[in-house]
């Protein structure tokens, strides 16, 4: 009797709760009508109006462009010299400044340099004259010039006061040659050393010094010339032959397959 009691008051609730917790309400059928069709989006050129154009400015108002002549002629425009610039002149090594390009028939540089001095051991040291010569040659010119002044300061306590020089540019063959092979003269790559004059007073040359007593430079210009052939590929001195009696000729010219031979006379 006490299991049954419990039991009938749940079967009695049960009815009581479903009634006072409302279900919920079902959801509402769509109404039966055409589906509404969304227009597809305007273009961004037909939404945001376009700028009027600016209308035309009459001929003599003011900012109005005067009409070219019709007889006046058009001028080309000149065509540009592109060059390089050389880093032994831009750290100040070489005292130089670009030149126009030189072209005369298989002869010219590109590129080509009037160089007036060069830096040796912390001093300017300038050219009798100016030469026409390459980025190359004024790179390497400072080096043989810095090792022949070290060479006079260390055995006769003077330094080069001058260089002296003799050709440089100069369209023509070996040797001056009619026929044959150009000279590096013709390229800008090679220089002509006369001598020097030096601090003391003294006048050294080639022509006098390589056969001459040690008074005459003998011993300098023989130094010269060996150093020159450590610096440069091309070293022609007086016993070259007769055309080099009185000058060195240095230059950067390419010997041997790999351009890497020397010639040192």
């Amino acid at each position: 009797m006490q299991r049954f009691f419990p039991l009938l008051l749940i079967a009695v609730a049960l009815p009581v709760l479903a009634q006072t917790v409302p279900l919920p309400r079902p959801r509402p059928e769509p109404p039966s009508q055409t589906p509404v069709t969304t227009a597809p989006a305007a273009p961004l050129a037909q939404q945001v109006p376009l700028p009027r154009p600016r209308p035309a400015t009459p001929q003599g108002a003011p900012g109005a462009e005067a009409p070219a002549p019709a007889s006046a002629p058009v001028e080309p425009e000149a065509p540009r010299d592109y060059q390089v610039a050389c880093p032994a002149v831009m750290q100040g090594i070489a005292v130089a400044s670009s030149l126009p390009p030189v072209v005369e028939g298989q002869c010219g540089l590109r590129s080509p340099l009037s160089l007036k001095a060069v830096s040796a051991n912390g001093r300017i040291v300038p050219l009798n004259a100016p030469v026409t010569t390459d980025c190359g040659m004024a790179t390497v010119l400072p080096e043989w010039i810095a090792e022949v002044d070290s060479y006079l300061m260390a055995r006769d306590n003077t330094r080069i006061a001058t260089l002296i020089v003799g050709t440089n540019y100069a369209c023509r063959n070996v040797d001056n040659a009619k026929t044959g092979n150009l000279s590096f003269h013709a390229f800008a790559d090679a220089l002509d050393v006369v001598g020097f004059v030096l601090d003391d007073g003294r006048t050294i040359t080639v022509e006098q010094g390589w056969t001459g007593t040690e008074e005459q430079g003998s011993r300098i210009v023989r130094f010269a010339h060996d150093a020159a052939c450590t610096h440069f590929t091309t070293t022609l001195g007086p016993e070259a032959n007769a055309l080099h009696h009185d000058h060195l000729h240095i230059d950067l010219g390419c010997h041997g397959s790999r351009c890497t031979a020397r010639l040192c006379e």
